[in-house]
């Protein structure tokens, strides 16, 4: 059966278009550049202190925020310095950590309120990737995960898969201070 050439045209570009979409929606399910898939919660470890932690990996949230009790700040030899405690989910004991105030921040709380929170660089390790990175320290306790990575922390190198979850363990052996 031969095709009429009125209907030969808008045939080859549908076909044409088809193509193109697919060849779009392929492309856009692999990861670009050498960027690596997480799943929403993964294992990290934090830290020289080694702990690792259940982290919800959150593209919603800008900065990254730790679970810390007794947060305190304090000077020493001139530079600003915050005391803080992670507790080690393996045993509950209570890790004591110092590192130096990079700055503060003010954070939107869901109320519409705000809260100011000290920020400290830490180590973290995800899977194979190790990073420092900038953490604010605040109370958690009431959301299921004591640690939340931001987008700012994943830019350039990580994708979140939603329909994933635990898809690595932190593979690096130790991290610097």
């Amino acid at each position: 059966m031969q095709m009429n050439a009125d209907i030969r045209w808008p045939v080859a570009v549908l076909t044409i278009c088809s193509l193109l979409i697919c060849a779009v929606a392929r492309a856009s399910a692999e990861p670009p550049g050498n960027k690596i898939v997480f799943g929403w919660i993964e294992q990290v470890r934090v830290s020289a202190a080694g702990l690792v932690l259940e982290a919800k990996l959150d593209t919603g949230a800008d900065t990254s925020s730790l679970h810390a009790r007794n947060i305190h700040g304090f000077k020493r030899k001139g530079v600003r310095m915050v005391r803080f405690e992670i507790e080690n989910p393996e045993t509950g004991e209570l890790v004591k950590l110092e590192r130096k105030r990079m700055r503060g921040v003010r954070i939107r709380e869901h109320n519409g309120g705000y809260q100011r929170r000290p920020v400290v660089e830490m180590w973290v390790c995800l899977g194979q990737l190790k990073k420092r990175i900038e953490v604010n320290l605040v109370d958690r306790s009431q959301f299921n995960y004591p640690f939340l990575i931001g987008r700012s922390a994943m830019h350039g190198e990580i994708i979140v898969d939603p329909d994933r979850s635990f898809t690595t363990s932190p593979e690096c052996v130790s991290l610097p201070e």
